[in-house]
């Protein structure tokens, strides 16, 4: 028999974390509002009010509890299931003298899930006229007897269990042992385990110490910002190519928006940036310690501005110092490690990945379930997918539904909405509340295989940067093909999609001289492949001097991506093809998204918006024997592109076909000579 892989208990306190989110997540609102009462209107409030203080105690013993019972029991058997799961959380209420949320959490999924199964025992059974009348009663039935078992029994297990937990925090809060418990918070945020920490264990102990003492240091335990904002930072001013491009967007949405997601893949490329995340995390939990601070009321998202909002009034300078402290020393921590790692250079994109993917392995101790998922990551493009009919409902889930989901829906949404495409409806979800009523459905690459069973119609994609996937320009391209009318099959269309993203670089290279270089030709133009049709055929009399020998250098002199660039726009300046602005505007498109394409080849070429400042078609070559830095991949080959209408497809096919010829690309490594590379080409020496 084969062992069952061990991250699978990872996967399975995941769908247990995200369960106790769906339960928490939703009420949100609901803590919020008492946590507003509770600041102003408790004798240390803002202020103070006896009367509508009265609001506080209802509110936190039977309200909050009643709503996560409700809204678990939903999750199991709908509405039924949410009234029989109130109904018997009523009983852990009155069992107990604490506000009673894990009681909450067990007593509404148990008892919606007993009432699932004993309908399913009489389904069909009931005579006509007394359906009412069974269901009425036997959910009476059912909480009724619920609610009585949740006052004996679990009711009193639940409060043992929080005093037991409360002491252990105690104890580490007395012996200055807390901030160690960063060294698993940390780690398992990273590994997406952060719902099951937070608001399995974190949420329910902290509301029960605000209670009692006004505030609680556990609300800021996980939801500090501080730790991955420095992590941010530090690539921004040390990082390499599109992490560095993608860290100040990022720093801004996790530290503002409170989407914390948006810097775990920053750590998962590079996994002993985790120290930098501990030490940072530890740092202000320590300083909270010291300082005696805390908040009031779960701070979700974990924004600074929800921070703020939640902090008791005698804690501002303790939960700022601590935010600023821990993002200082998450800082230089990552710093030091980027400035004293080299990138790996690979040979391929699934060599960088399977390599990134054995560090990940290292980091975590074992082998990983999710390696083969991460490996094909890069590689699977949207030619996995064939879709029968025009792309209607896209949906971006994640964990808990309002973390990277809502920020990549936002990112996706306005990509297809300036595509021209504005009836397409693009929205965020829960994974646990997905269905199968969508066309296409993206998660991060750890979660994936979590959103398949629930959408198995879809076509599912994978992104491990949150801030600039090549996969969103590759959906445009599938919604492109599929909606419009008078395109290829459903095959056709997701090979040309395919074509268009750099992450499926072998399959592009293949859909451009399959199409006889129409897609590499729109790459020229700065615009993508869905702009010349699949089937175009290019021009039937393309110029003589595309490609001439005075622009074809076997040695290039650049040691950086920027310095090839300019290389190989000089050359294009110099044949009179294009003017200054034209080279800046190369730039400026591979700082939006790589041209590397895989095969040691990059393309570089100007912006849509920069077809005005091109004078003729015309195309450079470099080779760079050595290789340079290319966002962290290898490239020896830089080929850059001018086109005006389709004069240049001829020799961009020619090119994309010698790139997916492995013998031909060792061919032009070892070319000695500028007529060897034009005849490979398919181009007379002119």
């Amino acid at each position: 028999t084969v062992a069952k892989p061990r991250t699978s208990v990872r996967v399975g306190v995941q769908k247990f974390g995200t369960f106790l989110s769906g339960m928490i997540m939703p009420n949100m609102g609901a803590f919020i509002a008492w946590g507003i009462i509770t600041a102003f209107f408790i004798p240390a409030g803002f202020t103070p009010n006896e009367e509508l203080a009265k609001l506080v105690g209802p509110m936190i013993t039977y309200l909050l509890p009643l709503l996560i019972g409700f809204t678990g029991g939903r999750m199991v058997h709908g509405v039924r299931g949410g009234v029989v799961g109130a109904t018997a959380t009523m009983g852990v209420i009155v069992g107990t003298d604490i506000p009673m949320f894990i009681g909450a959490m067990i007593m509404g999924p148990l008892t919606a899930w007993i009432m699932k199964k004993l309908d399913k025992v009489w389904e069909g059974r009931v005579k006509p006229g007394f359906e009412m009348l069974i269901d009425n009663f036997s959910a009476g039935i059912v909480a009724a007897a619920l609610a009585i078992f949740g006052m004996l029994v679990i009711g009193p297990v639940v409060k043992t269990f929080s005093d037991g937990a409360s002491a252990v925090v105690e104890f580490l809060v007395n012996n200055g042992l807390l901030p160690f418990t960063s060294i698993f918070i940390e780690p398992a945020k990273v590994l997406f385990l952060n719902n099951a920490v937070n608001h399995g264990i974190l949420t329910p102990l902290g509301t029960e110490q605000a209670l009692a003492n006004g505030k609680s240091i556990l609300f800021l335990l996980e939801a500090n910002p501080g730790p991955g904002v420095g992590i941010l930072l530090a690539y921004m001013f040390f990082g390499k190519g599109l992490a560095k491009a993608s860290a100040p967007g990022a720093a801004l949405i996790q530290f503002v928006g409170g989407i914390h997601e948006i810097y775990f893949p920053f750590v998962l490329m590079k996994p002993i940036i985790i120290l930098a995340a501990i030490g940072g995390g530890m740092t202000g939990i320590f300083t909270l310690v010291l300082t005696g601070a805390g908040l009031r009321s779960p701070a979700a998202p974990g924004s600074i501005i929800a921070v703020f909002a939640a902090t008791a009034s005698d804690s501002y300078f303790g939960v700022a110092l601590s935010v600023l402290l821990a993002a200082t020393v998450s800082f230089l921590i990552a710093s030091v490690i980027l400035k004293a790692s080299k990138t790996p250079v690979g040979n391929t994109e699934e060599d960088s990945l399977a390599a990134a993917t054995s560090q990940m392995e290292s980091l975590k101790g074992k082998k990983s379930s999710v390696s083969s998922t991460l490996a094909g990551a890069a590689g699977a493009g949207v030619g996995t997918a064939v879709l029968a009919g025009p792309v209607r409902n896209i949906v971006f889930a994640c964990d808990a539904g309002m973390g990277s989901s809502a920020m990549g829906a936002s990112v996706l949404r306005n990509k297809i909405k300036a595509a021209g495409f504005p009836d397409v409806k693009v929205t965020n979800s829960a994974i646990a509340n997905l269905s199968d009523t969508y066309d296409i459905v993206i998660t991060h690459q750890d979660l994936t295989e979590r959103a398949k069973p629930a959408t198995a119609s879809a076509a599912h994609f994978s992104v491990d940067n949150f801030m600039n996937s090549p996969r969103y320009d590759e959906i445009v391209e599938l919604v492109r093909e599929s909606n419009t009318e008078g395109t290829a099959d459903a095959g056709a269309r997701t090979g040309t999609a395919t074509g268009a993203g750099a992450a499926g670089a072998g399959a592009a290279l293949g859909a451009a001289a399959a199409a006889g270089g129409a897609a590499a030709g729109a790459a020229g133009h700065g615009a993508h492949a869905a702009d010349a049709p699949v089937d175009a055929e290019p021009a039937a009399a393309p110029p003589s001097d595309i490609l001439v020998p005075d622009s074809v250098i076997l040695n290039g002199r650049a040691t950086t991506r920027d310095a090839a660039i300019d290389e190989a726009g000089r050359l294009l300046l110099a044949r009179g093809a294009v003017d200054e602005a034209y080279i800046d505007a190369m730039h400026e498109r591979e700082e939006s998204v790589s041209t590397y394409m895989g095969s040691f080849l990059a393309i570089p070429h100007g912006t849509n918006a920069a077809k005005d400042h091109i004078m003729k078609s015309a195309v450079s070559v470099i080779r760079y024997p050595d290789g340079i830095d290319w966002n962290g991949k290898q490239v020896k080959f830089v080929v850059g592109v001018a086109g005006v209408n389709n004069e240049h497809l001829h020799i961009l096919s020619s090119i994309a076909k010698v790139f997916t010829n492995k013998a031909q690309v060792a061919q032009l490594e070892a070319a000695t000579s500028v007529d060897e590379v034009l005849e490979l080409f398919g181009k007379v020496n002119a």
